[in-house]
């Protein structure tokens, strides 16, 4: 079995990649080692003041790395939006999609601000939303791609249809697994639309996992 590393990643130099929750764990060292391969990063989370720190360390670890912050409450669909809207005003295509940013197993039913189930929109239904409200960004570009962190446990995931938002039984674990067999879902459809319509986007799914060496 060969050992893969950071070191693996091919040049990014030129491409544009939004990492979602990137201002902490693993989307912090995803976006890390993306700036080390070259890729102009937007750090997209909802907490300003980690965010403003998370790109100046990155820069800091990547002499002239371009990266740079952005609003985005995944928790929030008025949020998701005023984020695509600055985005498309930019008007700069987007080469790499990074659906990050989640939520795990909180003890008590929380709602969004949307009134939602908190894992369930977060973790899946706002960044089908983001996801789909780019993809005019992705498909102007060669061979974007979407990567969607799903997890292991969607195995022990049901979608319920009768109780989506889990307003009349919670379970933390049961909604979790939901939220991420959802995303596992998810990650499907960009791929057999591009498929079916040429749009040249690659679409994965992921699980998490501890960074490896750099």
């Amino acid at each position: 079995m060969i050992e893969w590393t950071t070191a693996n990643i091919p040049s990014q130099t030129g491409k544009l990649a939004i990492v979602t929750g990137a201002t902490g764990g693993l989307g912090y060292e995803i976006a890390l080692a993306l700036a080390g391969a070259g890729a102009e990063l937007i750090l997209a989370a909802r907490d300003m003041t980690k965010g403003e720190r998370a790109s100046r360390l990155i820069a800091d670890k990547h002499l002239g790395a371009k990266v740079s912050f952005e609003l985005l409450d995944l928790a929030s669909l008025t949020s998701v939006a005023d984020f695509v809207d600055r985005l498309c005003a930019n008007g700069r295509h987007v080469d790499l999609m990074i659906n990050n940013a989640g939520i795990m197993a909180l003890a008590d039913r929380r709602v969004s601000a949307d009134n939602l189930e908190l894992q369930f929109a977060t973790n899946y239904l706002w960044h089908f939303a983001l996801t789909a409200q780019l993809l005019p960004l992705l498909r102007g570009t060669h061979r974007a791609r979407v990567v969607s962190m799903s997890s292991l446990v969607h195995r022990q995931g049901r979608i319920d249809v009768d109780d989506l938002q889990a307003s009349r039984s919670y379970d933390l674990w049961k909604a979790y697994a939901q939220s991420k067999l959802a995303m596992l879902l998810f990650s499907t459809e960009p791929q057999r639309r591009s498929d079916a319509n040429g749009w040249g986007l690659v679409s994965n799914a992921a699980h998490p996992a501890r960074p490896g060496p750099n």
